[in-house]
């Protein structure tokens, strides 16, 4: 009974307009990046490495398929939640206010059961947002590109990654990118169990990303206890994939602070679901 319902729950995502608009941004910021680093990337490469001519020298393929990918996946990442919290956000509500959530009701399937295929329903879209922009950017980029290492910039300085130790990082990154974004599906679905207007968990999610996305960033004492349990602060843990000495502690404190968010979402959402009158 869980199986079919998230097959229902994903086909009526599946049929909704707005569910495309993430795979067509997606197709289109990409395609553009593409283009435009075709025409002139060494130009800026050439940049980006200006602070490093006088004392290395580049030799090769620096303008590969593997530094595309990372360059779209540092522009995207952070617009990513935004495509997915139009999807997820009125997966409840949206039903709640035409209905058609208590006529499933009447349907031999507890609520559990329903909510929980709609959670799993909203993790397989997030799961098709993410392997898209895979494709698009690590695919495709090195089909345009070609393959070869990975320089990496970052606050230490330059990070040059061999190709054959780049895939695995890439899979890993990807990984825990999309738990990030189910953190995200998991926050909207949430909210959308509080209320029966469908734009309202949309805007509300966006606004604690960004609320807790400033707390991060801002250098106050105060919110030096609170900053590590946030989970926007793990949203770019994916990046620790590329970074050398291979960070594993931080890497598995992030995934475990996000598992530990989407299960209390959900855990909260069942409460809250199981709880409504949803009768009126």
């Amino acid at each position: 009974m869980l199986f079919l319902s998230t097959y229902n729950e994903f086909i009526k995502i599946a049929a909704k307009p707005r569910s495309y608009l993430g795979l067509g941004a997606i197709t289109v910021l990409v395609g553009v990046i593409l283009l435009a680093l075709k025409a002139d990337g060494m130009s800026f490469i050439s940049f980006v490495t200006a602070s490093f001519e006088q004392t290395l020298s580049f030799q090769g393929n620096i303008l590969n398929g593997n530094l595309v990918a990372f360059i779209i996946l540092q522009m995207l990442i952070i617009h990513i939640p935004l495509l997915v919290a139009l999807v997820t956000g009125d997966l409840v509500s949206g039903e709640a206010a035409s209905g058609t959530i208590r006529m499933l009701l009447t349907k031999p399937i507890s609520r559990t059961h329903l909510l929980l295929s709609k959670f799993i329903a909203g993790g397989v879209y997030t799961l098709c947002i993410i392997v898209w922009l895979g494709f698009m950017s690590v695919v495709l980029g090195k089909v345009m590109f070609g393959s070869g290492d990975l320089m990496v910039l970052n606050s230490d300085g330059l990070i040059i990654l061999q190709k054959p130790d780049v895939n695995w990082r890439y899979i890993g990154g990807f990984t825990v990118a999309f738990l990030a974004l189910l953190t995200v599906s998991s926050l909207s679905i949430c909210l959308s169990c509080f209320t029966s207007n469908s734009i309202g968990p949309i805007v509300t999610t966006m606004a604690i990303i960004i609320l807790f996305t400033i707390i991060g960033t801002l250098d106050v004492r105060i919110f030096d206890h609170v900053r590590p349990y946030l989970f926007t602060t793990h949203m770019a843990a994916w990046r620790s994939f590329f970074e050398e000495p291979f960070p594993k502690a931080d890497i598995l404190k992030s995934v475990g602070i996000l598992l530990v968010h989407n299960v209390a979402l959900i855990g909260i959402s069942l409460y809250s679901f199981n709880k409504k009158d949803i009768t009126a």
